[in-house]
């Protein structure tokens, strides 16, 4: 039986910030046991945290934590066919089957992110012109749908119920279990190109002249005038096991300084990130970089997870929290669009930790987030109305471009513009409301873009 207990509920932008009443079921007969008791009140799982906005959050309701339904079911050696809970970490797959020489289909920029998670956000990753989605590797799952019963969803026999849970942030149902399929890989390690790219047309040539199965680009968001876009693109595949890699002496060097030792323990004062500390930070990584190309073999934590050696990074934006806003484009040769937004973006001074690359051509529907075209997703401190303004704005410009923003990231959308951005939505709903037409399954973000109603 879930025991619920009142507590404060965030997402890693720590914005918003609502209490809930939470649970944290170890099987998974307690979790549909949760969902057949609710007695009207909403539900919602949460994985570990790693959306930024108010994705998995539900203001007064129940939230279920996921994290320890954490258990690997099966692995079928010869095909990379994964059976795993939902509440299992990409952390820990990678650190079980890197050494046996296996990787995850697709990962974001943190590995500590749950399965079910990666469903729910459609995750993709800084491979997605050759890997797509999370989805695209996924063949089955079990889902907790409104009635309190478990259904089987693969493409054949739900197709429309697999698209609708695969990005639809959690409001189609509380995923169990799944099944994954990972990818070889010959040893852990990248075979990298690094590029030091000197304005926003410079990304686009770059990114256009090398097609690395993973890429992405560091972007300087503060910069103006003729080197506005710039920064450092890095891209590479696993290298083979015939490469000639450095001495296991100098990797292990290597690793060893990923290691995430390094805890922000207190959250850094409101004016610690401005415009001075943020320019200076953005010359120093482009600086570090020589101009020119430049090759290196990294660990795969290096090249994927650059931030995840330091725990709780989010402090850096202080109690406040910060907004991650992320859009796609679709495709424009002489990039208007982009260098619009870009332009508004530096005027802010505020724009940190931002990448830039571009995705391939596939787009899965539904509410995922993926398109042909380029994604830019950028760091916000949070400085309370006129950030909501600035992205407002760019909101504007990105629905009338075709684009999207990234429900994974939200906190703010408006309704409006979200039904420009996905025009699929109604058909999304509509499947969504056959599998739950109580409206049990809820988040803020849900009740705020008119995805799901209050029942209550």
């Amino acid at each position: 039986m879930a025991e619920w207990t009142r507590r404060v509920v965030e997402g890693w932008g720590r914005f918003p910030v609502v209490e809930a009443d939470v649970a944290r079921p170890e099987r998974r007969a307690d979790i549909i046991r949760a969902v057949q008791e609710t007695n009207g009140a909403g539900i919602l799982a949460h994985g570990l945290g790693r959306s930024y906005g108010d994705a998995a959050l539900l203001k007064d309701g129940r939230v279920v934590v996921t994290e320890r339904l954490d258990r690997m079911l099966a692995f079928d050696e010869a095909s990379g066919w994964l059976t795993a809970e939902a509440g299992v970490s990409l952390s820990d797959i990678l650190a079980t089957f890197v050494p046996r020489g296996w990787f995850l289909p697709v990962t974001p920029g943190t590995r500590f992110v749950t399965l079910g998670g990666a469903l729910a956000a459609d995750v993709h990753g800084k491979d997605h012109g050759s890997q797509g989605c999370f989805s695209n590797h996924v063949r089955a799952f079990d889902l907790v749908v409104g009635d309190g019963s478990v259904v089987t969803v693969t493409r054949e026999r739900e197709p429309e119920l697999f698209q609708a849970t695969a990005g639809g942030m959690g409001l189609t149902g509380i995923i169990l279990a799944m099944e994954v399929q990972l990818r070889r890989i010959a040893n852990p390690y990248i075979a990298c190109d690094t590029i030091r790219t000197e304005s926003l047309d410079h990304f686009f040539e770059v990114s256009g002249a090398h097609h690395h199965p993973a890429a992405v680009t560091w972007i300087d968001c503060i910069t103006k005038g003729k080197a506005m876009g710039r920064g450092v693109y890095t891209g590479g595949d696993f290298a083979p096991a015939d490469a000639p890699l450095p001495a296991e002496g100098v990797l292990s060097k290597a690793k060893k300084a990923l290691d995430p030792v390094m805890q922000v323990p207190l959250d850094a004062p409101g004016w610690a990130l401005n415009g001075v500390t943020i320019k200076a930070f953005n010359e120093a990584v482009f600086r570090k970089e020589k101009p020119g190309s430049h090759f290196s073999y990294q660990h795969y934590e290096q090249f994927y997870y650059p931030l995840d050696f330091m725990r709780s990074w989010n402090k850096i934006y202080g109690k406040r929290g910060f907004l991650q806003y992320q859009y796609v484009l679709p495709p424009d040769p002489e990039h208007r669009v982009m260098r619009t937004l870009l332009e508004q973006i530096t005027q802010t001074n505020r724009g940190f930790l931002a990448v830039i690359k571009e995705f391939g051509n596939s787009d899965n529907g539904g509410l995922s987030f993926p398109m042909p075209g380029a994604t830019l997703a950028v760091d916000f401190p949070n400085y309370g109305e006129p950030l909501m303004t600035v992205l407002d704005r760019l909101d504007d410009i990105v629905a009338e471009a075709g684009g999207r923003v990234y429900l994974a990231k939200d906190a703010r959308l408006s309704r409006a513009n979200f039904r420009r951005m996905y025009p699929r939505w109604e058909q999304w709903k509509a499947v969504r409301d056959r599998w739950d037409p109580k409206h049990l399954f809820r988040s803020e973000q849900g009740l705020r873009l008119g995805l799901v109603e209050d029942a209550r």
